[in-house]
């Protein structure tokens, strides 16, 4: 069916619904009323680049309506003469997920197909690249093809993330003449029911990011990324699953995907093949029944529970030092360093035992509850070197193994320095469990700051605070004596150009912000009591929303002229809020 009306999506571009009303534009989107996902279709903001013999090449940027005619009017033209090759690269403003159609007019001699490359790309130059330069793939997705296109008519091609598409006309001694090029914008359509402004606009773009990197990966499953890892990393949704709560609240996409993981993964086996992976996803229930207080849902995971429990629990020894098998791994950054995984493996697993403990006395699982209280209190008799990653400092920390003040010195040292894109936002809980908020907020400031500082509109699979010098931006074709920030860096499995642009495990701020500067956390299943403690830090006012499975909680805190938080709380029925 066909549904008029406006898209989130367009709605965080402008930054709100009375944006889009007042500018006038609509949008026609397409929806499976099964699923929720629709398709906007997006033209592009600007051309790039150009090479060849191009001309009328503005009229790619006007409004299309999708269909071909017969008046062969208003036509952008690519021709090739001898070995010239024409060639354009789209800018559609923004990192999208889906695909392109192409509407085509008519050419000499008629009914006669073209054969055109086209290259999608997370930034300019990943658009530009040849497969297998510095790491341009596609791998999960094609995102580099070779297609023909009708003589007047249309034709829809990809599936992949990308914000830019270079279209490079092959065939020697012809014309293609294109009426339009738009993006086929594929996302849920949902209401962005949680928000966040404060008198720092940098914090108000990073929360927004946080939470359209997240939309876009929320497809018929919760990814990862929309261009590489389209996947479900148990490990990776547990960031990407407080930013849900957090913005969007009950979605579908989340037990459907904590289910996939289970259902997958028979017992013995771990999660992804990485046992702290399983370990998640027993907090994540936790969590999502904390949120949504879902007890008959949580009850269906009692049998895969109770045996999973048995089998963490088998691999603590005696003396409380744990010895997992399966991938020992935290994230990739730490991944070399075997005490660092081991101090971390030792917090996850006493902290993924100690919520089976809750949520076995939910389920009245007593045995199962006894299993999972033994293993934490031989866990207990045990503290390892926590080495000096602030990817361990924080998990020890969060659980109690080290004072939040002790792994601070850690976590500070050479401030955004060492963070990570997916446990950053253990390092900012860390952080915010000694106390230090404006550290906290200091460190989101210049590190996920620092993606769009160099153009980014989503969050990234990984980041270290040193590339940003001399770093051209990824929405520039890369000047001279600059470095490619997005072809230059990265490591492990996001070398180069395979380095995801749009990675779900990066939106812990999103959530942070929420938790602490907002202040809410909620303290009974199915947000029934929620905390509201607010912690400004050098901001003037914050105010936002929460959604609960009993309406939209709404909060605004003011900093009077004495230094005191005057806060103003409007909490749905059946919500109880403590102070």
């Amino acid at each position: 069916m066909i549904k008029i009306g406006v898209s989130l999506l367009i709605v965080f571009l402008l930054g709100s619904l009375n944006a889009k009303v007042a500018s006038g534009q609509s949008a026609a989107i397409h929806t499976d009323s099964l699923n929720e996902i629709v398709r906007e279709y997006v033209s592009p903001t600007r051309i790039l680049w150009q090479s060849g013999d191009i001309r009328n090449e503005e009229q790619l940027l006007q409004p299309g309506n999708g269909q071909a005619d017969l008046t062969n009017a208003s036509i952008t033209v690519l021709k090739n003469e001898g070995p010239a090759r024409s060639s354009i690269l789209l800018d559609f403003g923004k990192e999208l997920h889906g695909g392109l159609e192409i509407v085509t007019g008519m050419w000499n001699p008629g009914n006669t197909p073209r054969k055109v490359r086209i290259r999608f790309g997370e930034s300019a130059s990943e658009a530009m690249a040849e497969l297998g330069e510095r790491g341009a793939t596609n791998d999960h997705a094609i995102r580099d093809m070779e297609i023909l296109v009708p003589w007047l008519g249309k034709i829809q091609v990809g599936e992949s993330g990308f914000r830019f598409v270079r279209i490079d006309l092959l065939d020697g001694d012809a014309e293609l003449h294109l009426k339009e090029v738009r993006a086929i914008s594929s996302y849920r359509d949902i209401p962005y029911l949680g928000s966040f402004h404060s008198s720092d606009e940098r914090l108000n773009r990073i929360w927004q990011t946080g939470a359209y990197t997240v939309h876009l990966n929320m497809q018929d499953y919760l990814w990862d990324g929309i261009k590489r890892d389209r996947l479900v990393w148990v490990g990776d949704l547990h960031p990407e699953v407080a930013t849900v709560n957090a913005v969007f609240g009950y979605n579908e996409v989340v037990p459907k995907s904590l289910d996939l993981a289970r259902d997958v993964t028979p017992l013995p086996g771990w999660m992804s093949g990485i046992s702290t992976y399983s370990m998640w996803w027993i907090i994540l229930h936790h969590d999502w029944y904390m949120h949504h207080g879902d007890l008959a849902y949580l009850r269906e995971q009692q049998p895969y529970l109770a045996g999973l429990v048995r089998q963490i629990a088998g691999k603590v020894r005696q003396d409380g030092k744990e010895e997992m098998d399966g991938h020992r791994f935290l994230d990739w950054p730490t991944s070399e360093d075997p005490v660092a995984i081991h101090a971390g493996l030792q917090a996850m697993t006493q902290w993924s035992l100690a919520i089976a403990v809750e949520l076995s006395e939910i389920l009245g699982d007593t045995e199962t509850k006894q299993v999972a209280a033994d293993a934490v209190d031989r866990l207990s008799r045990y503290t390892p070197d926590a080495g000096s990653t602030k990817q361990a400092a924080a998990l020890m920390a969060l659980v109690g193994m080290m004072p939040a003040e002790q792994a601070e010195e850690v976590l500070f040292a050479g401030g955004a320095a060492n963070l990570s894109t997916f446990y950053g936002y253990y390092m900012l809980q860390a952080m915010a469990k000694a106390g230090n908020y404006g550290g906290a907020m200091e460190v989101i400031r210049e590190y996920w700051g620092g993606m769009l500082d160099l153009g980014a509109t989503t969050f990234w699979e990984h980041f270290d605070i040193g590339w940003i010098k001399n770093a051209g931006r990824i929405d520039e074709l890369v000047p001279d004596g600059k470095i490619d920030v997005h072809g230059d860096y990265g490591d492990y499995c996001y070398v180069g150009f395979r380095h995801s642009l749009c990675h779900g495990w990066a939106s812990g701020p999103t959530a942070w912000l929420t938790e602490h500067v907002l202040g809410i956390k909620v303290l009974e299943p199915g947000s029934k009591r929620i905390s509201v403690k607010p912690h400004l830090g050098d901001l003037d006012f914050v105010e936002g929303t929460y959604p609960t499975p009993y309406g939209v909680l709404r909060v605004k805190h003011e900093k009077q002229a004495d230094g005191q938080v005057k806060s103003t709380i409007h909490a749905p029925k059946g919500v109880k809020i403590i102070r």
